[in-house]
């Protein structure tokens, strides 16, 4: 695949699709996660993302099982090379671990290395704030990373907009590196957040943008359009906050586009993310060899600007 992204002003050529990994050792077990690997890579795709708290929510595991499936299949592969990987920390992993001070940073960076049997991780993201630790704390902290050539570049996902300003500022003082990429939540339905309180930074500082939860969760395929459809999988209870008035008027507007274009739904949430310019590359994960070819089958897809305007004004809030 040849349309790959710079990712902000960093060296990493990003595709235009990121794999979601939050689903290796939750909803697809090793041997479907290596399938949909090779299969990711044969497309051309190289951005995989995923988190050491991934997945700590299903009973019995205790996080890091993402992380350990990936590391398998790079051993097995030998693809580290053709790969950008992307983790995250700070997030609970129970017992206390969590948090962005300099020792718990060094502490679980090791973990992740080792999980992913990888000497290097391309990016390394705080995945949610730590109020109780100075930003020149986690700063070097990542940075000391960074000059022993175990973190190519560093990434912020669920700090507030001030908090990634406050930092970044601090690198700058400091002659260190700055975040370079932010992963907020953003699609069609959750928009407000993200152009009220983000959009700005992200113009300012240049980050490279990777909005998870590209699908809302699901809603955005069309696949559930009333309470009686949220049993049709085990995500199906997070989605019942977006059938509301607003959620259904997006997709009536999909539905209209997607008979237009003869693609399905999914498609165009993610089509509808790469057209604005400010998007590097959408997250979204597949269970099954099908589901990514239409994923990756929506990085090609051209919407006019009148199918834009439509779903901007559908989804306005």
């Amino acid at each position: 695949m040849e349309n790959k992204r710079k990712l902000g002003k960093s060296d990493l050529l990003v595709s235009p699709l990121t794999f979601g990994g939050n689903v290796f050792g939750w909803t697809l077990n090793e041997t479907e996660s290596f399938k949909i690997l090779d299969a990711f890579v044969a497309a051309g795709l190289n951005f995989i993302d995923t988190a050491d708290t991934y997945s700590t929510w299903i009973p019995g595991n205790k996080g890091g099982e993402s992380e350990t499936i990936i590391g398998n299949w790079l051993k097995k592969s030998g693809k580290r090379a053709d790969v950008i990987i992307a983790t995250k920390l700070g997030g609970d992993m129970g017992d206390g671990k969590k948090g962005l001070s300099a020792r718990y940073i060094k502490e679980e960076a090791e973990a992740s290395l080792k999980r992913l049997q990888t000497d290097y991780i391309d990016l390394y993201q705080s995945h949610y704030d730590d109020p109780e630790t100075p930003v020149s704390e986690t700063m070097t902290a990542l940075n000391e990373l960074i000059k022993e050539g175990k973190v190519r570049y560093i990434g912020a996902s669920n700090l507030s907009a001030d908090r990634i300003k406050e930092s970044n500022d601090f690198a700058r003082k400091n002659n260190v590196q700055p975040y370079i990429s932010l992963q907020p939540l953003y699609n069609l339905y959750d928009r407000q957040k993200f152009e009220n309180e983000y959009l700005q930074l992200v113009t300012d500082e240049g980050l490279g943008v990777i909005p998870y939860y590209s699908l809302a969760s699901g809603f955005l395929s069309g696949k559930y359009r009333s309470d009686a459809d949220l049993n049709k999988s085990p995500r199906g209870q997070g989605i019942k906050q977006y059938l509301d008035e607003r959620g259904l008027r997006i997709l009536a507007a999909m539905d209209k586009i997607a008979g237009e274009q003869h693609v399905p739904l999914s498609q165009l949430a993610i089509s509808w993310l790469l057209h604005k310019p400010y998007i590097a590359s959408p997250i979204a994960s597949a269970t099954s060899e099908e589901q990514l070819k239409e994923l990756i089958h929506a990085t090609t897809l051209q919407l006019n600007e009148k199918q834009m305007a439509a779903l901007d004004e559908a989804s306005a809030y």
